[in-house]
């Protein structure tokens, strides 16, 4: 894969890493620090419409998740232009900036209005090196696939499935409202092209043994991601799941269960997978457990110290001739096709021709 964007940057000196850190990634691509800038096109889901499922997922409020659901909508490049700004304050020096369609699901709209807010995106600075698009596996057709592809030529660009789990009845108690068929797949489909593949993965679901956990981890070599993001379950506010904590229904991972879960898990997949995230917070406001995922700096060493009084590496256990179970490949769902066909124009790209028609008649 070949981007103008990247540069050839010497890993430097040092001690060889535990595991294959995105920042360290990032830094060896790009030459410099390269930071994500959350968008919001106004995108939702097909667990949310009823396309598929109602209610979404159960441990879901998408104000947790992304900064720019907890303003109002803006437009694509306003939305860059303060996390720029933002992410300049915190950081001081930043080399470049990858647009990052975060919240929802990102690719629930016809390709040519994908096509549109995308190259918006990529097109407001040359600040911005790439995109990172959050997805679902059943909601990811070969149009999409194609246009990712296409972009990819001229752009680091990532497409990232919410997989969470390897196990039909982990996603069924989730509301995710696809199955693991749907993640094989959109993978058979996405592998091999320019862009890279990043699966969201999550531990300490109740009812999900530490073996049911380990296999979710061996799948990664199988399906074939060029990274994954981990975290822990955690419950917010205003969702399903948080309600059954409140009520102590249901108990929370532990801060040592979870620590060993995310080493063994780095044990097992392949060494050169790039691992995005360890862990997973809310903002305290919308935070109901566990509170120990607040402090992610302190988890992150935790996790490296484990690492280090094991001395163990990320794929020291992987074993690439591991065969899964078999699973019957599930393409796109044509109740999710016919909500794309059907539905009307993006709130971006409403808000940017209302802005354009605006600007032509004074």
């Amino acid at each position: 894969m070949t981007n103008p964007h990247w540069t050839a940057a010497a890993s430097g000196p040092g001690p060889r890493p535990r595991y294959r850190a995105f920042g360290a990634a990032l830094r060896k691509r790009f030459g410099g620090r390269v930071q994500r800038v959350s968008i919001d096109a106004g995108f939702t889901c097909p667990n949310v419409d009823g396309a598929v499922a109602r209610g979404g997922c159960n441990f879901c409020d998408n104000r947790s998740f992304s900064p720019s659901r907890r303003v109002r909508l803006a437009a694509v490049a306003e939305q860059l232009g303060r996390g720029i700004e933002s992410l300049r304050k915190r950081y001081g020096r930043v080399d470049g900036f990858i647009a990052y369609f975060q919240p929802a699901t990102n690719t629930y709209a016809p390709v040519e209005q994908l096509e549109e807010v995308y190259r918006l995106a990529l097109s407001h600075s040359p600040e911005i090196v790439g995109l990172a698009v959050g997805t679902r596996p059943d909601c990811a057709p070969d149009d999409v696939l194609d246009l990712l592809d296409d972009l990819a030529a001229g752009s680091y660009v990532s497409l990232e499935f919410g997989m969470q789990s390897r196990h039909d009845a982990t996603l069924a108690w989730m509301n995710r409202a696809h199955r693991h068929g749907h993640m094989v797949d959109a993978m058979n489909r996405a592998r091999g092209r320019r862009f890279e593949t990043c699966a969201h993965l999550i531990l300490g679901v109740p009812g999900e043994t530490y073996s049911q956990m380990m296999h979710t981890a061996r799948s990664v070599g199988v399906l074939g991601v060029e990274a994954v993001k981990v975290h822990n379950l955690y419950a917010v506010r205003g969702t399903p799941l948080g309600d059954q904590v409140l009520r102590g229904e249901i108990e929370l991972m532990g801060r040592q269960d979870y620590v060993r879960a995310v080493v063994d898990l780095l044990r097992l997949i392949p060494p050169e997978v790039i691992v995005e995230r360890v862990s997973g917070d809310a903002p305290p406001d919308y935070l109901i457990a566990p509170a120990w995922c607040l402090d992610k700096a302190a988890l992150r060493r935790e996790i490296e110290q484990e690492l280090e009084r094991l001395d163990a590496y990320q794929g020291d256990r992987y074993d690439p001739s591991w065969v899964d179970e078999p699973v019957e490949p599930l393409g796109t769902p044509e109740a999710i096709a016919q909500q794309i066909r059907s539905r009307g124009p993006l709130p971006l790209i409403r808000i940017q021709k209302g802005r354009q028609a605006g600007e032509a008649s004074t």
